[in-house]
């Protein structure tokens, strides 16, 4: 608006440029649905490295090929991981602390009036390892402090603790800055803690009783429990299982909601994306059962324009019977938004003296994604001599008769090369079969693709409510067409000029009157894909000596 014009002078006024920058978002946060040992259940936790994990979820578990494929994701280049358990019948381990008087009853007697009630802060046995301790504070009777410690399993009384925490000047009025159930519930990630006697909403001024000090309290006299738990490593899917069952479920709940209105853990992550999806218990369950996973994972993947990397089932052969051909034509060749790794991989498991142990490739090759991504962008394969496997090793040699049986079915091979070592030699999407003849054949196109989808969804926001004419047009020309130039320029797509490379049109004829009408702005964006060379042919030829003559 132009100033109010009351004086004879210069009048400075701000135009605004109509430019509204647009931000590539990330490609390579991976989310991991699984069973985890420790933490929380139901929600999508971030992480950006592995020690992350190894505090929040306690580590390699033999149970948790997904401990494995975090590991293996953070070995290879992976930087930002979603992480979702499932506990299906998981219970907490707890212990209440009684007001009462050193020795007027056990904590759990019924001459001891619990003061708190403490639990582990996730379900699971590995809260059974966790003792707590109140120490009265000298010269303030209405304070205390509170300390927790996790120690090892089948650890002597004197062992150093694992982890130690201490909360301290703690008050059991709940309208005090220090109520001791708000500070420990937010602050530490051992305990969590409830106060029987003193509800949330008690008047200004009560206060519940002091727990009393009575040396370390074990959380283990109310022991928690893993629920159904995978087989380890080693196992097999045991047909009516209780985590054949119950396992199934819980890793289809985390895709498919119960109600309609019902959130899932990984979309309470907004404004936060993921862009790689893995689920490396669903190859354990049996060929029919990751199907199954599969199947829901893929259409969630397609409804969140994120890509699914499958891992498969053990037992699959290149050829048949029983080949991972007949297997991904059971129903998996559903959309592009996925891609199979053929064979799984073997790792030195130090859980286990360093035995080997059979990992699915997933985690890996997440990892080989975000390490693409970041040295070379999202348009180039995850795949060749640059795409080394680290931390892991091939169980069998493929030959490339075995590549040339996987390659046309859309199965992308782990190969090792001389000189170089392990890499991954594919890099096609379950679409990529060469009797499909998809659009979409190439993992780097299609996750191309969802990049630029999910980019200019988050950024043209702006749009909405603006008066719909060709101003605005023009606006959002300007906008999207500086945003796949600066694609171009880094070599996103195929093409010598911007002409050849892409095109943006927003204009009268992509919004005609009727959709104006409707309240509806329609922008069209195109690019020449920048297809992987997988072929390569040398042709030589010998040059004849010249005849004197």
């Amino acid at each position: 608006m132009p100033p109010t014009l009351t004086y004879p002078g210069v009048y400075i006024e701000e135009i605004p440029s109509g430019v509204h920058t647009i931000i590539g978002v990330s490609t390579s946060n991976t989310a991991f649905v699984d069973y985890f040992a420790q933490g929380p259940v139901g929600v999508a936790t971030r992480l950006t490295s592995w020690s992350d994990f190894v505090r929040q979820f306690g580590g390699l578990d033999a149970h948790s090929e997904a401990s494995y494929a975090i590991q293996q994701y953070y070995l290879n280049g992976g930087q930002v991981a979603w992480v979702v358990r499932v506990a299906p019948g998981a219970a907490a381990a707890h212990a209440d602390i009684s007001s009462g008087p050193a020795g007027s009853g056990s904590d759990s007697g019924p001459t001891a009036a619990p003061s708190l009630t403490v639990s582990a802060s996730s379900p699971g046995s590995w809260g059974n390892n966790l003792e707590v301790l109140v120490q009265a504070i000298t010269g303030d009777p209405a304070r205390f402090n509170l300390l927790a410690r996790l120690k090892a399993p089948g650890a002597k009384p004197n062992d150093p603790p694992l982890t130690i925490e201490t909360l301290r000047n703690l008050s059991m009025d709940p309208h005090d800055p220090r109520y001791a159930v708000k500070v420990v519930n937010d602050q530490s990630t051992l305990i969590v803690i409830a106060d029987p006697l003193n509800p949330p909403d008690a008047p200004t001024g009560s206060s519940g009783p002091l727990p009393n000090p009575r040396g370390w309290v074990p959380l283990g006299g109310n022991p928690g429990s893993d629920g159904a738990v995978p087989p380890n490593g080693d196992g097999v899917p045991v047909p009516g299982s209780q985590w054949q069952e119950a396992g199934v479920q819980a890793l289809l709940d985390v895709f498919v909601p119960t109600t309609p209105t019902s959130p899932l853990p990984l979309d309470r992550i907004a404004p936060d994306i993921f862009n790689i999806l893995c689920i490396p218990a669903a190859a354990k369950l049996g060929d029919q059962a990751a199907t199954d996973i599969y199947v829901a994972a893929l259409a969630y993947c397609q409804a969140k324009r994120a890509f699914l990397v499958i891992d498969p089932p053990d037992g699959l052969h290149i050829t048949p019977p029983h080949s991972i051909s007949e297997w991904l034509d059971g129903g998996l060749r559903i959309n592009s938004n996925g891609a199979v790794y053929y064979p799984n991989l073997v790792i030195s498991d130090v859980q286990a003296q360093l035995r080997d142990r059979t990992v699915g490739p997933s985690g890996t090759i997440a990892g080989i994604y975000a390490r693409t991504d970041t040295n070379r962008g999202v348009w180039k394969a995850p795949a060749g001599v640059e795409a080394v496997l680290v931390g892991a090793r091939l169980p069998v040699k493929l030959a490339d008769g075995d590549i040339g049986e996987l390659n046309p079915e859309g199965i992308n091979a782990l190969r090792a090369l001389p000189i170089i070592g392990e890499v991954c030699w594919g890099a096609r999407t379950l679409l990529g079969a060469d009797q499909l003849a998809s659009e979409w054949k190439y993992v780097p196109i299609r996750r191309l693709a969802l990049f630029l989808e999910e980019s200019l969804f988050e950024s043209t926001k702006w749009v909405v409510f603006e008066p719909n004419d060709e101003p605005l047009w023009a606006s959002i020309r300007l906008n999207v067409g500086a945003f796949m130039h600066h694609l171009f320029v880094q070599g996103a797509f195929q093409g010598q000029t911007p002409r050849d490379a892409y095109f943006v049109k927003c204009d009268a004829e992509t919004t005609t009157q009727a959709d104006r009408d409707l309240g509806i702005v329609n922008i069209v964006v195109g690019f020449a894909p920048l297809k992987p060379a997988e072929f390569v042919i040398i042709q030589i030829q010998q040059i004849a000596g010249a005849i004197p003559t």
